[in-house]
């Protein structure tokens, strides 16, 4: 059976993975579908780094993609059931695969979602300059990135 492809980024409070909150996700799929949230109740602004303050929390549009976790969760576990089987990739396993396994919650991944790592020999494809630190244009630009390179 084939598997989809999708590229999942998120962006978060800081750099300390003992209270880091889940500011936003973005998982784009090989074949165009995305999905995007920014959650309004699971940090504060007092939380973030100066990074974070300075350079995403510019970016966000709480009144169009602002939702609170329960409702990302549920939106977020009906888009993963949609998709079918799919791979899930992440230049940043690390960080987002524990943020992305947060937000689900209890109830987990559904099963025919797999997260999978980035093939050594393309790491260095994922490697850019400066990312914008907007989880979606994130995510978009790895799905290019790979999807070009022949990902399989």
């Amino acid at each position: 059976m084939i598997k989809k492809r999708a590229y999942l980024d998120s962006e978060f409070s800081s750099l300390n993975r003992y209270t880091c909150r889940l500011i936003s996700l973005a998982i784009v799929v090989s074949d165009g579908a995305e999905f995007y949230i920014e959650l309004t109740d699971t940090w504060t602004k007092k939380e973030c780094s100066d990074f974070v303050q300075k350079i995403v929390l510019p970016q966000l549009n709480l009144s169009l993609y602002g939702r609170t976790c329960e409702q990302a969760r549920a939106e977020l576990h009906a888009f993963l059931c949609a998709l079918g089987p799919v791979e899930v990739f992440s230049d940043a396993p690390d960080w987002d695969w524990p943020l992305l396994l947060q937000l689900v919650g209890a109830r987990g991944l559904p099963a025919d979602v797999e997260l999978r790592q980035i093939p050594e020999d393309l790491e260095v494809i994922c490697a850019y300059d400066e990312p914008p630190h907007h989880a979606l244009l994130d995510a978009r630009h790895l799905a290019r990135m790979l999807e070009h390179s022949k990902l399989t």
